[in-house]
């Protein structure tokens, strides 16, 4: 047991129990993009480099592509009422074959696919528009939608697929055929380097067998085509061997592929989810995506849009939420008033209502950035995916509070005894899953964190790491010196040097020039940590974490700032009041992670889980039934 006052800088017994962690982080490193030819805005902000050109003015929707998605959802919406009773299809956790049926004659599994494939070529932010639209209605029609076009076959296929994959494959899936992306597995989750699914050359490498098991396949029990992850043979790089994970297109009802059980979950009950075993699953290689020893690569570049579809929803999800707590808050009298007049429910109101408009400025911009194709959003996309998933369940959560027993009860439960059947308890379990899939909220940070440290990894590698000759390290050395010469005395330069850019608003000024400071404030505290822990910085995940969420706090506001500008000019004034309190709650979560950045409850607390999970507090679970 280590000693109480052990140094914050000493390694932690509990870190150094993770195996094979140098190996998952080689296979990482090796498959994440390692360039950066377009610029990216909240990357600036983790460098202390704020360019207000990148997002103002705000990157607004063009009026044709808007008409475009108005007469799209306008189809939408009557289909969806028509077709799904999302009560029932909770109930009973299946979506209807009319509905699927209906959804794809209207083109829903094709929005993303280009119209020469027989799609309709929707643009990311109207496809976003409808994911919110189907989201505010039924979480389980959204996640068959979005798990078969954003992450699912036709996204990696669009990006990565010759022109023949692209002619045999795309206009089946446009029709309506069900996609699916395999690559969880049941030991494997965010650690690529253990995953044990293989591909297996055969016949001169003209085919592989497929052998190995996939968990929580969404659509996967009905896919007509999945991309799968296998691993190929290992390839000798510089006398070592690196793991091969290949991505793969699968016929769904290929011979050796099966349907082991299909999952049952607390919320969105009516997807398609479950275990699929490959049993020697013969594909030819001309199945390949993009090729071998590239799919964790094609993975990770296809999620950087398609995590784009997870917070849209989550704007649905959200705005339904509003709609719910405003009629109820107002219809609602207690204590001789209405109970949203008291101020313990006003204030979650008033964040519900701030946090919405960071969202929605949020999704809107990344995904007209997505459109453009002149940003590297791989950040963007990242912050918007937890952003968008922490602030919903803040909304859900508060709105059952809000909403009291009325929020705990079912829809189906209070239809029964004559009351509006509100569901707020479905949505409450539907809105769970998304700070969990498509990467954990704790794996968004260590992705974040490690995206935003490259500037300074890329300069220093050569100078912190053990074993590099003296001659390259000097080299290093000069390297970095020179940068954080003129780099660092610019980050004590305050924000209110800063010019306030063109078109916003002066009552927003001041926290554009906030926005600025506090930039230069979390670029170089990033610095003073790396200098201070080197290599152990990537194991300081709760400092890391507080330091993603300044990041991500600071790119809401700026999104915020930009977009009320942007409506202000539109004849929507009151955007700039939501917009200043947004802020102004922000700051103060800003504020709070760098006085705790040090917390000193973090050290027991690691101390205490340790001595948990060895056993010394045996008497926390007595007399319990197991």
């Amino acid at each position: 047991m280590s000693s109480p006052d052990r140094s914050l800088d000493e390694p932690d017994p509990l870190e150094r129990t993770v195996p094979n962690a140098s190996e998952a982080l080689e296979v990482i490193e090796a498959a994440r993009e390692s360039k950066w030819e377009r610029p990216s805005f909240a990357a600036g902000l983790f460098l202390g480099r704020v360019d207000p050109s990148l997002i103002f003015p705000y990157a607004a929707q063009s009026a044709e592509d808007q008409k475009v998605g108005d007469a799209f959802l306008a189809k939408l919406e009557p289909v969806l009422r028509k077709e799904v009773d999302p009560d029932e299809v909770d109930r009973t956790g299946e979506l209807p074959a009319a509905a699927i049926q209906a959804l794809a004659g209207l083109g829903c599994f094709g929005m993303k696919i280009p119209a020469e494939y027989g799609g309709l070529g929707l643009s990311q932010v109207n496809y976003n528009r409808a994911m919110a639209l189907v989201s505010s209605y039924c979480g389980s029609t959204a996640v068959w939608l979005s798990a078969h076009q954003s992450i699912g076959v036709p996204q990696p296929l669009k990006m990565f697929g010759t022109d023949e994959q692209k002619k045999k494959y795309l206009p089946r899936l446009a029709k309506g055929e069900v996609s699916a992306f395999a690559l969880t597995e049941p030991d494997v989750g965010s650690d690529p380097a253990k995953m044990s699914t293989t591909a297996t050359p055969v016949d001169g490498g003209s085919a592989y067998l497929i052998s190995g098991q996939k968990l929580w396949c969404t659509n996967g029990p009905v896919a007509d085509l999945l991309v799968v992850m296998a691993r190929t043979p290992d390839r000798v790089i510089r006398g070592k061997p690196r793991k091969q994970i290949t991505a793969f297109i699968v016929e769904g009802k290929s011979a050796g592929l099966t349907v082991e059980h299909r999952c049952q979950f607390m919320g969105i009950r009516a997807i398609q989810n479950g275990l699929l075993k490959f049993k020697d699953v013969r594909v030819p290689k001309e199945n390949i995506l993009w090729g071998v020893g590239r799919g964790l690569k094609l993975a990770l570049m296809t999620l950087n849009t398609g995590r784009l579809t997870l917070p849209a929803a989550c704007v649905g999800a959200s705005r339904r939420c509003l709609k719910i707590v405003q009629e109820w808050s107002l219809q609602r009298v207690q204590w001789g008033g209405p109970i949203g007049h008291h101020e313990a429910v006003a204030e979650k109101i008033g964040r519900m209502a701030a946090d919405q408009f960071a969202l929605e400025a949020l999704v809107w911009l990344t995904s007209a950035w997505a459109d453009r194709g002149d940003m590297d959003i791989r950040i963007e996309a990242a912050v918007a995916k937890l952003f968008g998933s922490e602030s919903v369940w803040n909304t859900v959560d508060q709105t059952l509070q809000i909403r009291g027993g009325r929020g705990y009860e079912t829809a189906q439960s209070l239809r029964g005894r004559g009351e509006k059947g509100i569901p707020v308890e479905r949505i409450f379990r539907d809105m769970r899953i998304n700070r969990i899939i498509e990467g954990t909220s704790e794996v968004m940070h260590l992705f974040i964190a490690r995206e935003a440290l490259d500037p300074h990894l890329q300069l220093g590698f050569d100078v912190i790491l053990p074993g590099v000759a003296p001659a390259k390290r000097m080299k290093a050395m000069v390297r970095a010196g020179l940068f954080y010469a003129g780099w660092y005395p610019m980050q004590w330069l305050p924000g209110f040097l800063s010019a306030r850019p063109a078109g916003l608003p002066g009552e927003l000024a001041g926290h554009w020039r906030s926005v600025v400071g506090l930039s230069h404030r979390l670029a170089r505290t990033l610095f003073h940590q790396m200098v201070r822990h080197r290599q152990g910085l990537e194991k300081r995940q709760v400092l890391l974490n507080r330091l993603v969420d300044v990041g991500v706090e600071l790119f809401a506001m700026s999104a915020a700032l930009s977009r009320a500008a942007w409506m202000a000019g539109q004849g929507k004034p009151e955007a700039v009041e939501l917009a200043g309190l947004f802020c102004e709650q922000a700051k103060v979560r800003i504020l709070r992670n760098f006085k705790e950045l040090y917390n000193p409850a973090d050290r027991p607390g690691m101390r205490g889980a340790r001595r948990f999970l060895e056993g010394a507090y045996p008497w926390l679970e007595e007399e319990m039934i197991d």
